[in-house]
């Protein structure tokens, strides 16, 4: 499990979907650590043309094009991480990191 994984989870919490792709985001020292549950970002299927959100598709495992909205930031337990889709490619992880830093004002 790392930085940039992309992960379907089944009934996710407070969203109506009964799934919801995932991408992790927060630090790797985290996630390799014994802490319960990491950092993700969902991913939708239409988006709104902000600079927090960050265009993803079939290179990261989806079946089409989707955003990443780093503006709508969540756990998720470790535990509930187990539909293993894809990964971002680095391109996709430095345009995460500046979505991210604009999500965050700290840009």
């Amino acid at each position: 499990m790392k930085r940039g994984d992309v992960y379907r989870v089944r009934r996710p919490a407070g969203d109506p979907r009964p799934t919801r792709v995932f991408v992790i985001v927060g630090r790797q020292t985290v996630i390799d650590s014994g802490f319960p549950s990491v950092i993700c970002a969902p991913v939708h299927s239409g988006a709104d043309g902000l600079a927090t959100q960050v265009a993803v598709g079939i290179a990261e495992g989806l079946k089409h094009p989707s955003w990443i909205l780093c503006d709508a930031l969540t756990t998720v337990p470790k535990t509930r991480l187990t539909d293993y889709i894809g990964s971002l490619s680095q391109a996709g992880i430095l345009s995460l990191r500046r979505a991210l830093a604009v999500a965050l004002e700290l840009v």
